[in-house]
């Protein structure tokens, strides 16, 4: 019980207004809409999942303009979709995608958004951190191949239906905050055949259900193929499960060590997507580029 108190705690601090150390950060251009920018098209969807039995969810597809169908798109995954999604709020996806796939700076890319399972018969009405989706922790936290499995088995078919989708995996990538920042890493990780690209808003690194270990299985692991991109901030979360500024730093000199593609920005916000989301545009850049 206590563990489900500080994890409904984390929702809430992403959920909660600027706090100290948050208030440098602000939206650039890139996450604005622009005059003459062509404008992707976003749809809802429900989904009932057999990989996590008697859970159902929200998710969102973005198709962007310049798909027309004659090639397969690139693909990013994000968890907690609904604040990816949402033009009003920290990180503004679709606007970014729309500016970056303008200027050639990330390739036609399908973004997916999924929400973690409510185990209801029934959605809440709004989308959103609360009520808090009852298995969100156990498909977020846990470090398995399960989500992967969720993700290849039933999402990316099903999307397909209506998309081409690329299958390579240098093409996808996935992205995640908090406790969807490790489930990320955790899909890329077990997955590297299909997952190549990783974003990780303040991750959740620690020892919610054993994600601490990470540090120390990419220094003991034969080196695997991905390109990482981490975010956190110095007034991150400090709490039984763990220092979230201190896995940040271990998993970024873990990757260091271990010579990976890897990329850490390390600020003063909080537990929150407040710089996340004003530094996504270049963080995508630097996902997606060539070299």
């Amino acid at each position: 019980m206590r563990s489900l108190l500080i994890l409904s705690g984390l929702l809430a601090l992403m959920a909660s207004a600027v706090r100290a150390g948050d208030e440098r950060y602000h939206h650039g251009p890139d996450s604005q809409r622009q005059e003459g920018v062509p404008q992707g098209k976003v749809t809802e969807h429900v989904l009932k999942s057999e990989v996590f039995p008697d859970t159902i969810r929200r998710y969102w597809v973005y198709v962007p303009a310049q798909y027309d169908g004659s090639s397969p798109a690139a693909v990013m995954v994000f968890q907690d979709g609904h604040a990816y999604v949402n033009e009003h709020q920290d990180f503004r996806v679709p606007i970014v995608f729309d500016n970056l796939i303008h200027q050639g700076d990330m390739p036609v890319t399908v973004g997916i958004f999924i929400d973690p399972g409510h185990k209801k018969p029934e959605l809440p009405p709004k989308a959103g951190w609360q009520p808090t989706p009852e298995n969100r922790s156990f498909e977020y936290d846990t470090p398995s191949d399960q989500y992967a499995r969720f993700l290849l088995e039933e999402v990316l078919p099903e999307v397909g239906k209506t998309v081409k989708l690329t299958d390579d995996p240098n093409q996808r990538a996935i992205c995640g905050i908090s406790s969807g920042g490790i489930c990320a890493f955790t899909v890329a990780w077990e997955r590297p055949d299909e997952f190549r690209k990783v974003l990780s808003h303040v991750g959740s690194f620690t020892n919610i259900r054993g994600g601490h270990v990470y540090p120390a299985l990419i220094r003991k692991t034969e080196h695997k193929p991905l390109r990482v991109f981490l975010q956190d901030g110095s007034g991150d979360l400090d709490n039984p499960h763990g220092s979230w500024p201190l896995g940040n730093q271990q998993m970024a000199a873990a990757l260091k060590f271990a010579h990976y593609d890897y990329k850490f920005i390390y600020g003063s916000g909080q537990h929150n997507g407040i710089h996340g989301g004003t530094t996504l545009p270049d963080a995508l850049r630097w996902l997606w580029r060539e070299e």
